[in-house]
């Protein structure tokens, strides 16, 4: 966030007239606090399953490869398809309505999750969930985007994504005790109501910004917004594109498997205890996990300043470390070194995000910005939400016969390996990133 952050959040406090501070640095500051709010309740109710899966497995009576599906398939096939017409909507309506309708929609699905007595109602309410979050963030990205500079541009995406580290902290936190106190069922309740106070916040306090507005292309950002094919065409036109959105959705395979499969990996390889497993995790994912997120996107803004490749090149830095540590987590005998050595790969868990939807936005003209975030968030969610817990349940159950109660433990091993196949995907796209930029600043001059 910028040096005047603070004076932004406490605008309002102050009585500063929403209207008249519309892309004033204390407004701009305050709106993106509020965007962050909703994107952590958007986590909070996406990730709260992650804690409850075992006691969910052993009150339902459901198998790895079932919880797998309600944790990614079920989830992520609505959440990333959807994604692409209402960002199309979000290209040509209004940003800050959809955030609010999604923040409603997807908080009250998360509130009917606690009430389900079976696999199906379960599978069908995840969905509802998942519905509902398609509409939050490609318009949220389109809106920073048009506050915020090109050159603070990755560090407020960084801001903003703290909103998947704090939620996880909340959804593991709230969730671990509360199910453990009273049970998984009230666990749901609890943390979906939040965001129906957050979807008032967004509606009657936040305007709608002017597209362009902060690149300096207020003209163009008044004309028609592209249709879907020409956003992909532009897009897949790009090879730098193609290997940031794979390389975003492979770093997510492996992210998503680990935070949604961790706690049950705990419970079984080390009789950790609900409330134990999402005190260790909240804190873990929280503080280092939002330090990875915040921090990366600031150092490739100031190393981008020398060459804009840097963008991706920290990326692939911060994703391919992340191997060696999870290979010694999963092998780990002891509790307290299993926990020590999760530091970093929460720390590098969504490092990716904010320089990757940076260069997204980069990659595409002003109108084009939030169906540009759902096209990539479409490839990451689909490989990286929708098959990283699926193929960990899978394998945990393949495994099973050999490896008994250990099973998950190899299953989160095996697929590490999608960290060293990312950070290939990153260094790929810094190839022509510079060359893509200029095409895209071309196509909206035509």
């Amino acid at each position: 966030m910028t040096d005047d952050a603070s004076a932004g959040l406490a605008a309002p406090a102050r009585g500063l007239s929403i209207k008249s501070a519309v892309m004033t640095p204390a407004y701009r500051n305050y709106a993106l606090g509020v965007l962050m709010l909703a994107y952590t309740a958007n986590y909070v109710d996406r990730q709260i399953l992650s804690i409850l899966l075992q006691p969910i497995k052993l009150e339902l009576g459901l198998s790895d490869t079932q919880l797998g599906f309600l944790s990614g398939i079920t989830f992520a096939l609505f959440y990333a398809t959807l994604g692409i017409p209402i960002a199309v909507w979000a290209d040509r309506g209004n940003r800050r309505n959809i955030i609010s309708l999604a923040l409603t929609i997807f908080s009250g699905m998360t509130v009917l999750c606690g009430s389900v007595t079976n696999f199906a109602q379960l599978a069908l309410a995840r969905i509802g969930v998942g519905v509902g979050e398609a509409g939050s963030s490609p318009p949220a990205h389109s809106m920073i985007s048009d506050m915020f500079p090109p050159e603070k541009r990755a560090a407020a995406m960084g801001v903003y994504s703290l909103g998947i580290n704090i939620g996880i902290l909340i959804g593991f936190l709230v969730g671990g005790w509360i199910s453990q106190w009273y049970g998984w069922r009230a666990a749901f309740y609890v943390v979906g109501g939040p965001g129906l106070l957050i979807a008032i916040l967004v509606r009657f306090t936040l305007r709608e910004p002017v597209r362009g507005h902060a690149d300096g292309l207020t003209a163009q950002g008044e004309g028609a917004a592209p249709r879907i094919g020409e956003v992909f065409r532009l897009l897949w036109a790009q090879r730098s594109f193609r290997h940031i959105a794979f390389g975003s959705a492979l770093a997510a395979m492996g992210g998503y498997a680990g935070v949604t499969w961790l706690p049950a990996f705990l419970a079984r390889s080390f009789a950790m205890t609900p409330g134990e497993i999402g005190t260790a995790l909240a804190l873990i994912i929280g503080f280092s996990g939002g330090a990875g997120t915040y921090l990366t996107g600031v150092f490739a803004d100031r190393l981008a300043k020398r060459d804009i490749r840097w963008n991706v090149w920290v990326v692939a830095i911060v994703v391919g470390l992340s191997f060696p540590f999870c290979v010694a987590l999963y092998l780990s005998s002891a509790k307290a070194v299993a926990l020590a050595i999760f530091v970093y790969p929460a720390f590098a868990g969504a490092a990716y995000v904010a320089p990757s939807l940076a260069m997204t936005q980069a990659l595409v003209t002003v109108r084009m910005r939030a169906a540009a975030s759902a096209v990539l968030f479409l490839v990451l969610n689909l490989i990286g939400m929708g098959l990283g817990p699926q193929l960990a349940g899978v394998l945990s159950d393949l495994y099973h016969k050999a490896y008994g109660q250990e099973s998950l433990r190899y299953a989160l091993l095996t697929i590490s390996i999608v960290w060293i196949w990312a950070a290939v995907h990153y260094l790929l796209a810094a190839r022509t990133l510079k060359d893509d930029i200029e095409r895209a600043r071309l196509h909206g001059l035509r």
